[in-house]
């Protein structure tokens, strides 16, 4: 596989989305969660899909309740935390393991195609974000720490 339009993954009504149909977009994917130190992130992707979503930029949240249970609800309250906190309008999906045996395989192949510091192959903590330039490919990770604002230069960059 070359590109995240080989997956079909699953939205927040368990409904099947081929990522196809992000097809000539820059995407920012996040595994995300409500009750964690950087949840506040959501505001900083919230404004990132605001500025650049004209431009063909969308971020792709992916709940994930595998670091000290932070993300403990259903995908139902997992939409309505986002809404009432930080009315976001960018996608949210079912929610997901990001590592170990039971991993998406859009984040497996995120995670082989951008490897954490010193090659790490898995994901250490909630937001954890992926940079997909127009065609598809993985072109950065960026750490949990790294706040949304931070990643504006380089998505303009892949935007032009």
């Amino acid at each position: 596989m070359t590109n995240i339009y080989q997956f079909t993954v699953l939205n927040n009504k368990q409904e099947s989305v081929e990522l196809t149909q992000f097809s000539d977009k820059v995407l920012l994917v996040v595994n995300t969660a409500s009750k964690c130190g950087f949840t506040p992130q959501y505001q900083g992707l919230q404004t990132l899909h605001d500025t650049f979503q004209a431009k063909g930029f969308e971020v792709l949240a992916f709940p994930c309740n595998q670091f000290k249970q932070q993300e403990s609800g259903s995908n139902e309250e997992i939409q309505q935390f986002c809404d009432l906190q930080f009315n976001i309008k960018f996608p949210l999906f079912n929610k997901i393991d990001v590592n170990g045996d039971n991993a998406e395989p859009l984040f497996s192949f995120l995670k082989q195609q951008a490897p954490g510091i010193l090659g790490s192959k898995s994901i250490k903590w909630n937001f954890t974000k992926f940079l997909i330039n127009r065609q598809g490919e993985v072109i950065k990770r960026y750490a949990p720490t790294t706040k949304p604002e931070a990643i504006t230069a380089d998505i303009e960059k892949l935007l032009v």
